[in-house]
């Protein structure tokens, strides 16, 4: 007797809560610290909180615990194509994930262009340019990196 149904599909297996990502975040960015010393999970932790105070969903809080893994390293994109990540997760990481040699313009292009991207960037922003994060950097670095953010908030259009 023909079959007419493809063969059974291996169960969907439910995306990774905003938990597990964290925990899978807090793994790869083991080790890791900030410009300033502190352990890189401390500016996770502030994004994925800015993101759920601005009234982001699960899906940005996760992408906002992973959104540096794939640019500092800490995962690969096999891994983040792989993972347990809604679509829409994976491509706000991926649209976050600054590319060497990328133009400002563009990489902000990208995050506009991504549905849910621009609300964890906003968050990322803002404690990368946090007042207290950046007073304990020398002069010339804080300069910079004041200048960059303030940048990218205006391509964002975040003022």
């Amino acid at each position: 007797m023909p079959h007419d149904t493809a063969p059974d599909a291996p169960p969907s297996v439910p995306p990774l809560s905003p938990a597990e990502a964290e925990a899978a975040a807090r793994a790869a960015h083991a080790g890791q610290t900030d410009k300033a010393g502190r352990p890189y999970t401390e500016h996770l932790r502030a994004v994925a909180e800015g993101v759920r105070r601005r009234g982001g969903d699960d899906e940005q809080i996760a992408a906002a615990w992973l959104h540096d893994a794939v640019e500092d390293d800490a995962l690969t994109e096999e891994w983040l194509s792989e993972a347990p990540l809604s679509r829409r997760t994976k491509d706000i990481v991926l649209a976050l994930t600054k590319r060497a040699g990328e133009p400002p313009e563009a990489y902000a292009a990208r995050i506009l262009a991504t549905p849910g991207a621009p609300l964890v960037k906003e968050a990322d922003l803002a404690h990368n340019a946090d007042p207290a994060r950046l007073a304990v950097l020398d002069e010339a670095t804080r300069a910079r990196l004041t200048e960059k953010y303030t940048r990218m908030r205006a391509l964002l259009g975040l003022g």
